[in-house]
């Protein structure tokens, strides 16, 4: 008999496998489970396409070594075999006949069975009258309903009312961990690293070494034996002023034995010119052998007048740089903090002075004087929300009894910050803290439910101290009357 061979693969589903077996022509099926690979086909999933393979004319058959598969097969009587060829050459066993359901026929006496089950309603249910009385009735409990639920209230009261207010001396430092109603806050420091540059045109004259000047030195011997003078030995005038020999030179053996050597300046300008009998210092080990003195003037150095920047000069484009860093440091640390905070400005300084270069350097001549810096800038600030808590904490121990809170805390600062030697900062605190009489919302209700609005206004002015005529507004507008159910009323306090 011809038989249709699906082989499964690891992706197909009921829906898949289903299709797959609605094109087959042939009178028996077999479905070939994969060795290595795993098909998520349920007892349910199986049942289904048995009955498929049943509407097509076909028998359904499995081919599997998988053991689950096998005893749900078994199980709903599809036969299983363990190779294709095993399919092709064993019996397959008859399938089980289908019984169909045939339907009873309809029965003919249902009028008659629910005549008898359900009894007539009497005469005056059916009647005219009857109904007008009902419906009449109906729409009056439905009023009565509607009374009770649909009219809303809203009363605006205006209790007696105070306005506290309060001076609080802060204390803020680092110290402090959290806020204490006695007044300490804490303090939150700030660092940013900040670069500027700035130029500034020079027109001031300096003075700048040309020349170096050269001269004799005579070097006597205070021992018996030769030394060895070398080339380079710096010897100096007693305000530091110094020289260097030019050659070698070797000193004769014998005390108070002296020998002249040419030198020059160690340094240009004319600060190297100077007196005789000037120079009498011999730096270095060869000071304990020898005794120095110049017997002439040491001359020929000379300075050149030109323009570049003096002290003064750097010193005026110090400050306008540290005016601008100032100025950087201070915007990118109120970046760090809400609007709100307080940064407290007389903290604000230098930490750590990272670069410092001008251009030309000292002692060179130049119409343009650079200066670029880095710093390191650190500053504190005081948070806004721990001043709220402060002032709230303060406001709260000064409520009088019988009164609450009402309405925003405002507060500002009456002095501005000041930072003292040991770091801490005082300033003085404003808050204000508007308080109402509490009234019982309670006893409103039993008061004004169910009355005139003119009346309730009356009521309730000789109930409380109020400030002001409370305002009653019902709605619908031409209801006359307050509501009688508590929650349709909606008390305000002002």
């Amino acid at each position: 008999m011809k038989t249709k061979i699906i082989i499964l693969e690891s992706h197909d589903d009921l829906i898949s496998v289903r299709d797959k077996l609605s094109w087959a022509k042939t009178p028996r099926i077999l479905l070939v489970w994969p060795k290595y690979e795993k098909v998520t086909l349920r007892l349910l999933d199986l049942k289904v396409l048995q009955r498929h393979a049943d509407s097509l004319g076909a028998q359904l058959g499995l081919v599997t070594r998988r053991a689950k598969v096998r005893r749900d097969a078994e199980s709903l009587g599809i036969p299983v075999f363990i190779s294709n060829a095993s399919a092709q050459k064993d019996l397959w066993p008859d399938s089980a006949t289908r019984t169909q359901r045939i339907p009873k026929p309809p029965r003919r006496d249902l009028r008659q069975m629910r005549d008898a089950i359900y009894e007539k309603e009497p005469a005056w249910r059916t009647s005219l009258l009857g109904r007008v009385v009902t419906f009449t009735t109906g729409v009056i409990a439905v009023l009565a309903v509607a009374g009770l639920f649909v009219p809303h209230a809203a009363v605006t009261l205006y209790p007696e009312s105070q306005v506290l207010s309060v001076r609080i001396p802060v204390n803020a430092s680092p110290s402090y961990e959290s806020v204490s109603i006695t007044g300490n806050i804490p303090a939150q420091t700030l660092s940013v690293l900040v670069d500027a540059e700035g130029s500034l045109a020079v027109t001031s004259k300096i003075t700048l070494p040309k020349s170096k000047s050269k001269g004799i030195a005579r070097f006597t011997n205070l021992g018996q034996d030769e030394v060895d003078i070398p080339a380079g030995t710096l010897i100096s005038t007693v305000d530091l002023t110094r020289f260097v020999t030019l050659n070698n030179t070797r000193l004769p053996a014998g005390i108070d034995s002296f020998v002249e050597i040419r030198i020059e300046a160690l340094e240009a300008g004319s600060q190297g010119n100077v007196e005789p009998d000037s120079i009498s210092i011999v730096e270095g080990t060869l000071g304990l052998s020898v005794k120095v003195t110049n017997p002439n003037v040491i001359s020929g150095g000379t300075d050149i007048k030109t323009i570049g920047a003096t002290e003064g000069d750097r010193a005026e484009l110090r400050v306008v740089v540290m005016e601008k860093l100032r100025r950087t440091a201070e915007m990118q640390i109120r970046a760090q903090i809400e609007d709100e905070d307080i940064l407290l400005l007389d903290t604000l300084e230098i930490t750590e002075t990272l670069r410092e270069e001008f251009s030309p350097s000292d002692g060179q001549a130049g119409t343009t004087l650079v200066l670029k810096m880095q710093v390191e800038y650190s500053a504190r600030s005081i948070s806004n929300a721990d001043l709220k808590q402060l002032a709230l904490s303060t406001l709260s121990a000064s409520i009088p009894p019988g009164f609450f809170p009402f309405g925003e805390v405002p507060f500002k600062p009456l002095t501005n910050p000041v930072t003292d030697s040991i770091g801490f900062t005082h300033f003085e605190l404003e808050a204000t803290q508007i308080t109402l009489r509490d009234i019982d919302e309670v006893k409103v209700f039993s008061i004004i439910r169910g009355q005139d609005p003119a009346r309730a206004q009356t009521e309730l002015m000789k109930s409380f101290a109020l400030r002001d005529e409370p305002q009653i507004t019902i709605r619908p507008a031409w209801w006359k009357r307050l509501p009688l159910i508590p929650f349709n009323i909606s008390v305000e306090l002002r």
